[in-house]
């Protein structure tokens, strides 16, 4: 069975790839976002995605930098 941490993430990789047509393999590792090169419009419109796609909204104080902050967000925000 898979690890719910590494599900997540491909999960996430998958939505920004499809909505930034960027390939999937291109966004693994540590990079952060503006280094794969994203500017804020797009990761505004990733943060958009993420929160409509999995019904969480992200408040504007937490840092999103990479997919790493994203999936951590979402871990700690459907943890009950």
């Amino acid at each position: 069975m898979a690890d719910p941490r590494t599900t997540l993430y491909k999960e996430v990789i998958n939505l920004i790839s499809r909505l930034k047509a960027i390939a999937p393999h291109k966004l693994s590792g540590p990079k952060g976002l503006w280094e794969n090169g994203l500017d804020i419009v797009d990761v505004v419109d990733i943060i958009l995605a993420v929160e409509k796609r999995y019904n969480v909204v992200i408040p504007d104080e937490i840092p999103v930098y990479s997919i790493d902050d994203l999936v951590n967000y979402l871990q700690l925000s459907t943890v009950r």
